[in-house]
């Protein structure tokens, strides 16, 4: 299993060492794996409800697959650089690699998510047939929608019976959670197909850049930090992204690459031991005071401030 190989690598999370991001308290209902050691593992896959989760989570990056699935309340979930709401009845997806968060999560909030590893439906479908399978896993594909009632009691149904095979030690274990994961991708799909989000839509030219834009710095912000290496990505002038991203976004092209940084930024602040100036060189700045300019600067606060407030606040 792949993880963080030492405290000073940009924090990239398996299944391993993730727990401690995601969960605040040990949930005594015995669901799936809320509670650590009490159910026998799955190996290369967890499943939770949103009892005992911490309140604020990310930005980080996981190297696994997520599953979140909102039954009450609400909550704020950002992507990259896309934001979503989740309402009651909110299905998402995020696939190893991507950087995304969750916050303001809404005191009635309640749901169930899973995680697992790429190659955990290897025995059901290749690893790298899944974005083609299940578009909602893909980079081009609608990360997060919402299913009707009865879609979701169906998908609700599907989890607790997974939960039985989690808890249970029967025959074939394994083989029964991935059978009903696979299930919930497909329901998952059914939903999406009904939802007509696996048609391609017509967009007008500025906003499909500006989106593609969006969608390829969050996947590329570190090793990619001007303009004109997107430019050249999208076959366009720095010039021309810059002004289209602008007019759809009301951000510059430079506003973008530095949001996402800005995120890096708090992951490494929140989830490791480094300190400023070893962050700051890891993110390529020249100096520490260039690197706590940039942060005030997107932030309002310095990242020593940042970080004493996540640490104080608990969570």
């Amino acid at each position: 299993m792949a993880t963080k190989s030492k405290k000073t690598d940009i924090p990239r999370y398996g299944l391993g060492d993730f727990r401690h991001v995601h969960r605040v308290s040990e949930d005594q209902s015995g669901f799936g794996h809320n509670t650590k050691g009490r159910n026998k593992p799955v190996e290369g896959f967890e499943l939770y409800s949103s009892r005992g989760l911490v309140g604020s989570v990310g930005p980080l990056r996981s190297l696994f697959y997520r599953i979140s699935l909102t039954v009450s309340g609400e909550l704020d979930m950002q992507i990259g650089l896309e934001r979503y709401r989740h309402k009651p009845r909110t299905v998402s997806f995020t696939f190893p690699g991507q950087v995304f968060s969750k916050n303001n999560i809404s005191a009635d909030a309640f749901g169930y998510y899973m995680l697992f590893e790429e190659q955990f439906l290897e025995p059901l479908l290749p690893a790298a047939r899944l974005p083609e399978e299940f578009p909602f896993l893909s980079l081009t594909g609608v990360p997060l929608f919402r299913v009707s009632e009865e879609e979701l009691a169906a998908l609700v149904a599907l989890v607790q019976k997974m939960d039985e095979e989690v808890r249970g030690d029967r025959p074939d274990r394994m083989k029964a959670v991935q059978l009903h994961l696979y299930l919930i991708l497909l329901e998952a799909k059914r939903s999406y197909v009904r939802l007509e989000l696996d048609r391609p839509v017509v967009v007008a030219a500025a906003p499909a850049l500006a989106a593609r834009f969006q969608k390829l710095v969050g996947m590329h912000f570190l090793e990619r930090r001007q303009v004109g290496d997107y430019a050249e990505l999208l076959a366009v002038s720095a010039n021309h992204l810059n002004k289209v991203v602008k007019a759809v976004t009301g951000k510059t092209a430079s506003d973008s690459i530095s949001e996402m940084l800005v995120q890096e930024a708090k992951s490494l602040l929140r989830y490791t031991d480094n300190s400023i100036s070893e962050i700051a060189y890891k993110l390529d700045f020249s100096d520490p005071a260039s690197f706590n300019r940039f942060f005030k600067g997107g932030t309002g606060e310095t990242p020593l401030t940042w970080k004493n407030r996540q640490a104080g606040s608990g969570q």
